[in-house]
């Protein structure tokens, strides 16, 4: 049985609006938090209420498929009156239909209680084709219906670009401007974004680290008339939607690891996740939130902003982001955090904004000693060293013969370290292929893909961004210039 906060029993659910973290903007259905990104207040959207599932349901999911999963728990975040539920499994067996594993995922159990669930099998070899996928048919379904056009706004850190760039290229009625850090993503990982030739698909490489390049994607969507007459929005974890599907993940790990479904209470399962903008540990706090007997652990390398806030409750910016194997992960403000925070401080918006206004202006942040005490027990963290990576790489293959890539492998050097046989469970964001050099570092041989092997061969496009340059300038010409060509500006999606 599905339980809401104060249902009645026999009584209609109440609908699902989307409220700010921050409390200054008004709520919206799952449409508006869809195109929105940032909310107006700068905060990010969260549902409302969290709907609680009890033990049968749990025990029912539980043998459902992955794709099934994704259906049930999207269809608790989005109305029927807005996508009609038999649309809604249309558009998400459409967003799966060219992942390259049957199961969409995949649990690979190794030696030593070591179980990785793969979670790139779509187009890029990224985790993100997942929610990406999903949301780019979402985003479809919307505008053809109401015939309007949108400009899609996104700062990539390795592999968000590439997965947002498939999700929409070649759609007449989206355009997409992506920013890499040029020299921070591994070659593959820009092939991926630099060889789509598509009219729709603009990308950027700036030369600056991934938070330098969030800077003038923040300035646009602070430019409120700018960004209602193109109608901006973002592809980015700040974007609820992909949120919303990797809770999926979690629910997918835990059934895959739990011993057993026939005991009460239910066993818990510990989920072990790599951690850069913090999405899939939002996604995580979410199924926990909702009933799932889960334990995580958010798992980074050494830019540990995350594991000093649940260790210490120091939430403060270092001195500069330093580069490691694990790259896509080279994080400095992780910006879902914010989320995670507003929902253990029992959804206390004003708290969030003071808290939020706060590090914005210092970047150092001491969070109150009650937020922090929840925090830390509700999450568990790890840092992990480039040599961490690197030995967790190693032993994984020496024990399994498996490659893993080095974010995997930030999860799996927390694995080793644990002396306990709790059913563990670590997500694997991305294919050992997309970091060769990582795996050279490790001593290890990469393994490619005919489709990454081709991607050497390929025409690139793409505009450099100079440091000095003013790159907000710069997006700003480029987005008015496409919305002329096309004629296009100040047609988009009305937001309520």
């Amino acid at each position: 049985m599905l339980q809401g906060p104060g249902s009645d029993c026999g009584a209609s659910p109440a609908p699902m609006e989307y409220i700010s973290t921050r409390g200054g903007a008004g709520a919206v259905d799952f449409e508006g938090a869809l195109f929105s990104g940032y909310a107006p207040d700068g905060g990010l959207f969260m549902p409302q209420h969290i709907p609680s599932l009890d033990g049968d349901t749990l025990r029912r999911w539980g043998r459902l498929s992955y794709r099934e999963l994704v259906k049930e728990l999207c269809s608790l975040f989005i109305t029927a009156e807005l996508v009609p539920r038999n649309t809604l499994n249309d558009l998400i067996d459409r967003a799966f239909s060219r992942f390259r594993h049957k199961d969409v995922i995949h649990l690979s159990r190794l030696k030593n209680g070591l179980n990785v669930l793969e979670l790139w099998h779509g187009v890029t070899y990224a985790f993100k084709d997942l929610s990406l996928s999903c949301t780019g048919q979402f985003l479809q379904y919307f505008l053809e219906k109401k015939q309007k056009h949108v400009t899609v706004l996104v700062g990539t850190s390795g592999d968000t670009g590439s997965s947002a760039i498939e999700s929409v290229r070649g759609q007449k009625n989206m355009d997409i401007f992506v920013l890499l850090p040029k020299g921070f993503c591994t070659q593959i990982q820009e092939l991926q974004m630099t060889t789509v030739i598509e009219d729709n698909v603009h990308v950027f490489a700036a030369h600056g680290n991934s938070d330098e390049i969030d800077e003038p994607i923040k300035e646009l969507f602070a430019d409120v008339n700018f960004a209602r007459k193109y109608n901006l929005m973002s592809l980015n974890s700040v974007n609820w939607s992909r949120i919303m599907v990797q809770i999926a993940h979690h629910f997918y790990a835990y059934f895959q690891c739990a011993p057993s479904l026939d005991t009460t209470p239910l066993p818990v399962v510990e989920i072990v996740v790599p951690t850069g903008g913090g999405g899939n540990i939002t996604a995580g706090c979410i199924a926990q939130k909702m009933g799932l007997p889960i334990r995580l652990v958010a798992v980074v390398n050494s830019n540990d902003i995350i594991h000093r806030t649940v260790q210490h409750g120091d939430f403060s910016l270092s001195e500069s982001v330093k580069p490691t194997l694990a790259s896509a992960m080279d994080i400095q403000e992780p910006y879902n955090m914010e989320r995670i925070l507003w929902l253990l401080s029992g959804s206390d918006s004003c708290l969030m904004n003071t808290l939020m206004e706060r590090f914005s202006v210092s970047k150092s942040l001491k969070l109150p000693e009650d937020l922090h005490r929840k925090l830390s027990e509700t999450l568990r963290s790890c840092s992990a060293s480039d040599e961490d990576i690197v030995r967790a790489m190693q032993r994984c293959w020496e024990e399994n013969c498996y490659l893993l890539c080095p974010h995997s492998a930030v999860a799996a050097h927390y694995h080793y370290l644990q002396l306990d046989s709790m059913p563990r469970c670590c997500l694997a964001p991305a294919s050992a292929a997309k970091f060769p050099d990582a795996l050279l570092r490790a001593g290890l041989v990469p393994q490619f893909p005919p489709e990454i092997t081709a991607l050497m061969a390929m025409e690139t496009r793409s505009t450099p961004l100079e440091r000095g340059q003013d790159w907000a300038q710069a997006l700003r010409e480029r987005i008015k210039a496409t919305a002329q060509r096309w004629g296009i500006a100040g047609q988009g999606v009305t937001q309520t």
